[in-house]
């Protein structure tokens, strides 16, 4: 399982050396047998000696070591779990014996390249010098003198620098001493994680005096220095790092901030590797003003699908006082509350032919999300955390009330049945006096079947819902919601098409706490609601002009259709959801869709079939006698432009023909390049007093906000940054970041500041090549 924040090998792949030795001192590998050596060695001059006997090599010295050893497999009928549950084949016969013997045959090689090199057979000793080379498999060592003793499987390297697999781990010693099969001493070394060219210094290191690599895969280092380009920028007396390419136990690279109002900050993750496929990672964040933030990550995948992640952080807040008077006003903050926590997860689980999901989202107070937005485990870089894993990810940080759910759902044969848990955590500071509604559980039971031979379908929904609330007004609801649909022969032209759907609503009403329902304790509904609808599809190619036959496909698709619902709204029934509030209709809306879609008649363009824009327009009248002065609805536009998949731009709109004008509209545009710049417009307005804020959405509150993120490319690896979230309506700035950002081959390195009200936040982040990324900030493009 990988892990954004995951420490990565940052020493050796230690099996170069005892790989090595144990083929030069004659170890057998596995199960084997009768290895059979052979050795080649090339050299300008080579001589031998038999007393003592040994040999020396000159000049361009070569050794190449073939190792043919015979190896034994068994091949077992049914695992080992069969055999344990009494599974297996059956008893073994001569022709099909439990374990069949399989001689395989592999093939190793070793390489010594050396200007100088003598080797003792009495003491079993390999001493070389000048340009000393090794390989073996993907692992390479360089040094300038080589003293092995064979036996003790040890060495001495001077000058040296070992490259692990991929060459991206690299580290140097004057002296590098092998102490034991897995265990290393380096005098005067560095350490870097990257890969780099030949004679490349490289852009930042760990150095030290002294580095022991111990026998459980750590790097202790004394006196160790952070260098960029060899120019010391932190020191610590001993620092220890993983020191093995698989995930290990240990620190991740501290982030620091300077905030005017949480002061100083430093942040030091601590990562536990539990096993192959789980982990936990230590968040602690100490910040002057306000204490230790605590936190912790664990993750974990069972398989592919199957996985789940939790996170939690908890703050003894020091500024949630009385006294800091400051605090509150700029920040227009209303928590009272000391004890500050967030408390996420979520979970993907597949069971049998069960679709299984969790969500947690539980806050402490309204202000939590939004003071705490940017840090290093904060929402933001929380939010494109999950969303990146599971594909959803939290409600936004505003919003007070937290949906807590547990989701089920099994379809088959075009029937779906699907359930929810949902607890609502309410972090609002006031007294609304009405709680959140629970769902304790929701079912929902929906298909569809073809009627016979006709052109007709019967679909159905019925869903059961226990309403809980710890304040107000709750109960259970049962819907029925059967419905006809069919296609309608008026005209080969035409397509036309008509539904009828019946629903049935009763209600068992309870009080919770000072609830008071004053009508009666059982409600029942009945409604039905016909739709009409007919169009027709005209479509046409121009050609594009080019060699390879493109053309420009064009859809037009005018329809009408009529939504007819009588309701008599004198009786009251409870509210619970959207679905409760029911109004009389008798609606006809008209409209024009149009698709533009390119396509390539050679199929070599890889835009054959984009479709890069289109433009809707629709408007209804209603035909209700409240309605009679002003029946004709707004007009809604909108265009949909993708010319590339570079560029993608959204745009809705609502315009009232009589008094109002335009009373919705939002863009939505979103640019990014080869070479990484990038840009994201988000604008949003709703007229609060509208008759209709849009035909899909009546009940929309009014608002106006813009969202904005950008992102340039300047030279020499320095990019520009910018980000800004904004209430228009309010005339009031949400949150306002700026970042400076290098990004080299093996480092990038980002200065951001970060404005929100009441706040100006400082922070200096590098990101090391396979050291993990403990801190995410979230700005365009930036990552």
């Amino acid at each position: 399982m990988n892990h954004s924040t995951t420490p990565k090998p940052i020493v050796i792949y230690t099996a170069v050396f005892f790989s090595f030795l144990m083929i030069l001192s004659g170890a057998a590998w596995g199960q084997s047998k009768a290895p059979i050596k052979q050795w080649a060695v090339k050299a300008e001059k080579i001589t031998r000696y038999d007393d003592p006997p040994s040999i020396i090599a000159e000049g361009k010295v070569v050794l190449k070591k073939n190792e043919i050893v015979e190896e034994v497999e068994k091949d077992k009928h049914g695992d080992d779990w069969d055999q344990l549950l009494g599974l297996g084949q059956g008893p073994a016969t001569s022709e099909t014996e439990a374990d069949v013997k399989l001689v395989k045959k592999t093939l190793t090689m070793t390489t010594i390249k050396a200007d100088w090199l003598v080797y003792d057979v009495s003491l079993s000793t390999v001493k070389a010098k000048g340009n000393i080379f090794i390989e073996m498999g993907p692992d390479m060592l360089l040094a300038d003198e080589a003293t092995i003793d064979l036996k003790r499987e040890t060495g001495t390297f001077h000058n040296a620098t070992i490259l692990a697999e991929h060459k991206d781990i690299h580290l140097e010693g004057k002296i590098i001493e092998k102490t034991g099969p897995k265990t290393y001493r380096i005098e005067d070394g560095w350490i870097v994680t990257c890969k780099l060219e030949d004679g490349q210094d490289p852009p930042w290191s760990f150095g030290s005096t002294e580095t022991e690599v111990t026998d459980d895969g750590y790097a202790v280092l004394k006196n160790a220095t952070f260098r960029i380009k060899d120019v010391p920028m932190a020191y610590a007396p001993y620092l220890v790092l993983p020191a093995k390419r698989t995930r290990q136990t240990g620190f991740l690279f501290p982030s620091i901030s300077l905030s005017d109002r949480d002061g100083f900050g430093i942040s030091t993750p601590f990562f536990v590797n539990l096993s192959p496929s789980a982990d936990l990672t230590y968040y602690p964040y100490n910040m002057s003003n306000r204490g230790l933030m605590n936190g912790l990550e664990y993750r974990y995948v069972l398989r592919e699908g199957d996985k789940g992640v939790f996170m939690a952080n908890h703050l003894d807040d020091a500024l949630t006082d009385p006294s800091e008077e400051d605090y509150y006003r700029e920040g227009g903050y209303t928590h009272t509350n000391q004890d500050r926590y967030w408390l996420r997860g979520k979970v993907d689980q597949d069971l049998g032919k069960w679709i299984t999901r969790l969500d947690l989202d539980v806050v402490s107070d309204s202000d939590y999300l939004t003071e705490f937005n940017a840090d290093s485990i904060g929402y933001k870089p929380s939010n494109k955390a999950f969303l990146k894993m599971f594909g959803r990810g939290f409600q936004n940080k505003t919003t007070p009330l937290r949906d807590n759910t547990f989701r089920f759902l099994r379809s088959q044969d075009g029937m779906a049945l699907q359930g929810e848990f949902l607890a609502v955590n309410d972090a609002r500071t006031d007294d609304s006096g009405t709680s959140p509604l629970w769902k304790l559980p929701s079912l929902d039971f929906a298909g569809l079947v073809p009627m016979g031979e006709s052109r007709a379908d019967f679909s159905w929904n019925v869903d059961y819902v226990k309403f809980w609330r710890e304040n107000g007004i709750g109960g259970n609801r049962i819907n029925l919601a059967p419905k006809i649909s069919t296609a309608l022969p008026v005209s080969e032209y035409l397509e036309t098409s008509a539904s009828m759907e019946l629903r049935n609503t009763s209600y068992m009403v309870e009080e919770y706490g000072d609830g008071v329902w004053d009508g009666s304790d059982s409600e029942n509904r009945s409604l039905a609601e016909f739709v009409l609808e007919t169009g027709t599809t005209m479509m046409r190619d121009f050609s594009l002009g080019d060699e390879n036959g493109a053309m420009l496909n064009h859809t037009l698709r005018p329809f009408v259709s009529y939504d007819y619902l009588p309701y008599d709204d004198d009786e009251v029934y409870p509210i619970f959801d959207a679905s409760d509030q029911v109004h009389d209709k008798s609606l006809i809306i008209y409209g024009v869709d149009n698709f533009f879609t390119l396509n390539d008649a050679q199929s070599a363009s890889a835009y054959d079939g984009w479709e890069f824009t289109y433009f809707k327009i629709h408007q209804g009248y209603d035909l209700r006698d409240e309605q009679s002065e002003k029946p004709f609805t707004p007009v809604n536009f909108e265009v949909g432009y993708t010319p590339t998949n570079h560029f993608k731009l959204l745009f809705k709109t609502d315009f009232d023909t009589y008094d109002d004008g335009f009373t919705y509209y939002s863009l939505e545009s979103n640019y990014l390049n080869s070479r990484g710049d990038s840009f994201i417009i988000d604008y949003l307005f709703r007229d609060r007093d509208a008759r209709y804020n849009s035909l899909t959405d009546q009940l929309m509150r009014g608002a106006e906000s813009i969202r904005a993120e950008t992102r340039v490319g300047l030279f020499g690896g320095f990019a520009l940054g910018y980000s800004i979230e904004r209430d228009a309506e309010h005339d009031k700035t949400l949150e306002e970041d700026i970042a400076l950002i290098y990004q080299a081959n093996c480092w990038s390195m980002q200065l951001i500041s970060h404005t929100t009200p009441g706040e100006n936040k400082f922070l200096l982040l590098f990101q090391l090549a396979n050291l993990g990324n403990p801190v995410d900030i979230d700005l365009p493009g930036i990552n």
